[in-house]
């Protein structure tokens, strides 16, 4: 039995990375009967196998585990260098020096390789498709391999590779476009049965997903689970700082950029990424590790207008409920919602 197939909730808990992904929340949406997933984006391995230990504390349940794929494209340093004159004095104002805007794979090799050498239920990959050679590997391990994408031509792709599931990330979703190239722009109604058409394998919604309505709406157009992660955001469990949680609960619009990370977004609008989206370059990692140093700055003094606060276009739903009970009302929405939907229904005829 797969996982997707076992779980009692369709509900399944994005893994954010930067904070909110703690172990407390995923093991909580695993207990509740949903699937928590574990971002390992932006932190090391030895933090990767900790935080799995923690979760493996904490309930017997089949959790996940979402992988950053490294980039290969060119990045154009002097555009990386000169947004980094641009953005210093900002950072002099917070008393801080911008990072170093190096490369890296995020330590990928050395993550695959622990999840390799310690298998968990579910692995899911970003920013890309993972080879046939790591999709292979961990499939004989026992572990069921997701793939995260963008456009109706990667879920093609995925299949072809022998993933298990597929994750169809529409334009609302927050936080980071999980596909390569990151320039879709693809609504999660018309990707989804786009992908539907030429995906034989199950197929996970993301993106706007933030009460039972959009749930029931999802499963009626050919999803098996929803991937929730805005509507988390202001839950206890959660590793929320309290300017994101602010600004998730407001009503403030959201927008793509590449100002924080060089890699395109969705987040809450404020003052830093009205004032230099139009002049970030594409450039991740770089961009990431240049502009830490003030994020986190800004982040400590409560200061809402600099950080990043990463969030779905339909964030002022989210609610500040424990996780196990938003996961309960979530999954009692959508059974009303898909009720009413039949009830509609028989009145055509």
């Amino acid at each position: 039995m797969s996982v997707l197939s076992a779980l009692r909730h369709p509900i399944v808990a994005a893994p954010m990375a930067g904070g909110p992904s703690t172990p407390d929340l995923v093991s909580a949406v695993s207990a509740a009967g949903g699937l928590g997933v574990l971002a390992a984006g932006m932190i090391d391995t030895g933090r990767l196998v900790a935080d799995i230990a923690a979760v493996r504390a904490r309930t017997d349940r089949p959790f996940g585990v979402n992988v950053f794929l490294p980039g290969d494209g060119p990045v154009d340093e002097a555009a990386v260098l000169a947004y980094g004159r641009r953005l210093a004095p900002q950072a002099e104002a917070f008393g801080v020096a911008l990072g170093d805007p190096v490369g890296g794979d995020d330590a990928y090799p050395e993550k695959l390789a622990a999840l390799l050498a310690d298998p968990v239920p579910v692995v899911s990959f970003a920013f890309g498709l993972p080879d046939r050679a790591a999709v292979t590997a961990l499939r004989e391990r026992g572990t069921e391999v997701w793939a995260t994408v963008t456009r109706p031509d990667a879920a093609t792709a995925a299949v072809d590779l022998g993933v298990d599931a597929v994750v169809v990330q529409g334009t609302e979703a927050g936080g980071h476009r999980g596909g390569m190239p990151d320039d879709d722009d693809y609504a999660l109604l018309p990707l989804l049965r786009l992908a539907a058409t030429g995906c034989d394998r199950p197929l996970v919604a993301a993106g706007g997903i933030a009460d039972g309505p959009a749930l029931a709406a999802v499963l009626t157009a050919g999803a098996v689970a929803a991937q929730v992660g805005t509507a988390f955001l202001r839950c206890p469990e959660a590793g929320t700082s309290p300017v994101h949680r602010a600004a998730v609960a407001g009503v403030a619009p959201t927008a793509l950029t590449r100002a924080y990370t060089g890699k395109r977004a969705r987040g809450v609008v404020n003052d830093f990424l009205r004032t230099h989206d139009a002049q970030a370059p594409a450039g991740y990692p770089q961009v990431l590790h240049l502009t830490r140093p003030l994020l986190a700055a800004a982040r400590a003094a409560g200061d809402a207008s600099v950080p990043s606060l990463w969030a779905g276009q339909a964030h002022p739903l989210a609610r500040e409920v424990p996780a196990a009970e938003l996961v309960a009302e979530l999954s009692a929405a959508a059974r009303r919602a898909l009720a009413t939907a039949a009830e509609r229904a028989a009145r055509w005829g």
